[in-house]
């Protein structure tokens, strides 16, 4: 038993204690403020009584080196983006008390029944919806996960900081900025909640797979990397920087993205012309939206003359339950670099689908697919109609 989250104190890392009081103000405009006259008094009372109960709590120390105070046990997490709900997921999907993006149809045959029972709560940063101060009070989470690292800017996480201060919620950061981070992720959220043999399951997998597409692709020259481009919009026309974390594993599976520059936003996007993508002549495109890839299979038209297409190798990305690459990013990059490699390097990089894909979704979902996941999970290679080559 604890104390309703607006009566906590919650301990920061500078050492400082909030006073109960006003949250933030939620992104809808709407006002969360706790104007209760006796609340403060209330939890006075209340914190007498289970003053007993406070060698339960203990300290932690996160990725970016605070050190905060959680249960003892842990039994309710709240993610605020995307990629932090997918190390829940697979590591302790019975914890999560609420989805950030909205499952989509597929995913619940390889997801828990109780994900698909969560309310809708938004991100803190991202697209979509806004996670509010007023909805954190309702959840009545133990801990709450929040992203960190290079991609998310100082004055974001300060920002994180003072929401949840202001919730008495205490926030967990982790840092996700590429996936050589995803097996630490995966060993301290673990140990935060008590899973520590399966969190280390998870992140031998993670590092095994690195370290095979790495020992197969690393010493390719750039020059002899094949030529990507990474389409993405239902027009194929946004794509990303090269050095967008948004596009690494194309990187790891040793390809070379076509798109070079510095990246405008974290969110990337970028948009470019149909003249840019022929001028880049990809001999590869990655295609992460299907009304695009419907388009192109209706049309074409002058996306014939990329070399990509003529020559029948399109790639679109798996995307259930989780995409293998990208939005959001996560653990699927795993089994995704492996893909790529073994279509961008079929000599260095021997990729078994079905087996892969197979033990992979058996690890981290607890589901086996059965022959007709396979075929849609694995139905990767398009050709437009009239082309010679076959779907694979």
């Amino acid at each position: 038993m604890s104390l309703p989250p607006h009566c906590h104190e919650h301990s920061t890392s500078t050492g400082t204690r909030r006073r109960p009081g006003n949250t933030l103000a939620p992104r809808n405009g709407h006002s969360d403020r706790l104007a209760f006259p006796h609340l403060f008094a209330l939890c006075l009372g209340v914190a007498a009584l289970l003053s007993p109960l406070a060698a339960s709590a203990r300290q932690v120390t996160d990725m970016i080196g605070r050190q905060i105070e959680v249960p003892e046990n842990i039994e309710r997490v709240l993610s605020t983006s995307p990629p932090l709900a997918a190390l829940l997921y697979s590591l302790a999907p019975e914890k999560l008390v609420g989805l950030n993006l909205p499952l989509r149809p597929g995913d619940e045959r390889y997801l828990p029944a109780s994900l698909q029972e969560l309310p809708l709560v938004g991100s803190v940063l991202g697209h979509g919806r806004a996670l509010n101060s007023e909805t954190v009070l309702q959840l009545r989470p133990d801990v709450a996960l929040a992203w960190s690292g290079e991609t998310i800017g100082s004055s974001d996480v300060e920002q994180v900081i003072r929401q949840f201060e202001k919730t008495g919620v205490p926030v967990f950061f982790i840092d996700l900025d590429n996936l050589a981070q995803w097996p630490a992720a995966f060993e301290m959220l673990g140990e935060l909640l008590g899973r520590q043999a399966r969190a280390a399951a998870l992140a031998n997998e993670i590092r095994k797979a690195l370290e095979e597409v790495a020992l197969a692709v690393d010493a390719v020259p750039e020059a002899q990397r094949p030529r990507v481009y990474y389409a993405q919009g239902p027009d194929g026309l946004a794509t990303e920087c090269h050095n967008s974390f948004h596009v690494e594993p194309i990187a790891l599976a040793g390809g070379h993205n076509v798109h070079r520059c510095a990246p405008s936003s974290v969110m990337g996007m970028e948009k470019v012309s149909l003249e840019q993508v022929l001028a880049y002549d990809p001999e590869f495109i990655v295609v992460q939206d299907p009304v695009f890839l419907s388009r192109l299979d209706k049309a074409g038209g002058a996306w014939r003359n990329v070399r990509a297409v003529r020559e029948g190798k399109i790639l679109t990305v798996p995307r259930t339950p989780l995409n293998w690459l990208d939005r959001p990013p996560s653990f699927m990059r795993a089994l995704g670099i492996r893909w790529l490699a073994g279509e961008f390097h079929p000599q260095r990089f021997q990729f078994h689908p079905r087996r892969t894909t197979r033990e992979f979704y058996r690890l981290f979902f607890g589901v086996t697919p059965g022959e007709d996941d396979l075929d849609s999970l694995l139905a990767t290679r398009v050709a437009l109609p009239g082309d010679q080559h076959s779907h694979r």
